[in-house]
């Protein structure tokens, strides 16, 4: 008797796995279409962050022009308005080299997320290709896996009861 319940226990775990095995598969369709859409949404937060360094550098481009670094020290007085000056110009200078090397990342980064995106389009696009004329076949295989399976679990029920039969009237023939 042990043996027969740990039999069924093994049969339900497997049609349950092969049920689970059969709905992950599906869930791979979409993840390539979701994995396009991330790749978009990180282009597009790259694409902002590149505009926002491009407004940036064009401020500091034009706040390094000498007229603009002698406006900004107007109301400062000093002794020596030539280092304050330069000093003002190297902070400026240090900023827009800074900036231009953000740039250059996002720029790569922008790059790699264009060829990114469009093998995940590409891979996508296969994928839903593959699907469209199998679509119908897996939904009628399902179908029928479901009969299948329906039958195969009816059957075995059938076999286990008739084994339980014949050990009872063995078991009371003794």
């Amino acid at each position: 008797m042990p043996r027969l319940s740990f039999a069924l226990v093994l049969l339900s775990l497997a049609l349950v796995c092969s049920a689970y095995g059969l709905r992950s598969a599906y869930g791979q369709d979409l993840s390539a279409a979701e994995t396009a859409d991330n790749i978009r949404l990180r282009l597009l937060d790259v694409q902002a962050q590149e505009e926002t360094l491009k407004a940036r550098q064009q401020e500091l481009d034009e706040a390094l022009k000498p007229e603009n670094i002698e406006r900004s020290l107007a109301g400062v007085g000093s002794t020596r308005p030539e280092e304050l000056r330069e000093a003002r110009r190297r902070q400026l200078q240090i900023q827009r080299d800074s900036t231009v090397a953000q740039l250059k990342i996002l720029e790569t980064s922008r790059l790699r997320l264009e060829s990114a995106l469009a093998e995940a389009e590409a891979h996508a696009y296969q994928q839903s290709a593959r699907q469209v004329p199998t679509q119908a076949l897996v939904a009628q295989s399902l179908l029928s896996t479901r009969w299948l399976l329906a039958g195969g679990v009816g059957l075995f029920a059938l076999a286990v009861i008739a084994g339980l039969f014949i050990y009872q009237r063995a078991v009371r023939l003794r």
